[in-house]
């Protein structure tokens, strides 16, 4: 009897120290899976582009607005037709600093393309490769927005875009979608859960807010620019 214990017991710890063993490989598992998803994958780097950040600079003024976008929001599409022509211009002219975060928060929308993703990607391509083709580019894309829920742009229509804005260079990064993580991984890294996000000198906007509103607004006014006109 003391022999069939002791085996009884040593078959019971065997097949506890073989569930402690699964159980420690799916948590592994599970941290592989969750840093996967996570992973920022490739950094873009470039004259105008902060590696840390993400941001996709032009001008030196001393205001600063931020914008996040993603190429597959309509509602981005609309804040640009709307605001984009004067703060670009206003940015051109270093009488305020813009920044641009392309990121991806709408792949769902796209059929399984993940447009949003490879359009964020792209935007970083061009960025890097000529900084001076970024913003002609940007607008393009809004200029030619996919409708939500259809397959989006190819990446050859990326490309030619891109060509077409002068970066030629930027061709071989969008076919191989070099940065194809990084507009998720940035969305998630500044917790943006809706587009377009607007912050002004640091400061989130709530565009729902006719204060907040003022705020961006204020930023034309005073530079000689009314908004809608």
């Amino acid at each position: 009897m003391a022999t069939a214990k002791g085996r009884t017991s040593g078959f019971v710890i065997g097949i506890t120290a073989a569930v402690v063993v699964v159980l420690i490989a799916l948590v592994g598992v599970v941290v592989w899976m969750n840093n996967k998803a996570t992973d920022p994958g490739a950094a873009p780097k470039g004259s105008i582009i902060n590696s840390d950040t993400g941001a996709i600079t032009t001008g030196t003024g001393t205001d600063k607005v931020t914008l996040f976008v993603d190429f597959q929001c309509p509602v981005c599409k609309n804040f640009e037709t709307a605001y984009g022509a004067d703060l670009q211009k206003l940015a051109k002219d270093n009488k305020i600093t813009l920044e641009y975060h392309p990121i991806a928060i709408l792949d769902r929308l796209s059929q399984g393309t993940n447009y949003s993703s490879r359009s964020g990607g792209s935007a970083y391509c061009v960025a890097q490769s000529k900084p001076s083709s970024f913003l002609d580019y940007l607008n393009t894309l809004f200029a030619n927005q996919p409708a939500e829920n259809s397959t989006g742009l190819t990446d050859a229509q990326l490309v030619d875009y891109a060509k077409q804005s002068g970066a030629d260079k930027a061709a071989d990064c969008i076919t191989k979608q070099t940065y194809f993580k990084y507009p998720t991984a940035q969305a998630t890294a500044h917790q943006i859960t809706g587009t377009p996000t607007v912050e002004v000198n640091g400061a989130r906007l709530d565009l729902t807010k006719a204060t907040d509103l003022a705020k961006l607004t204020a930023i034309l006014t005073k530079n000689g620019i009314q908004p809608g006109q």
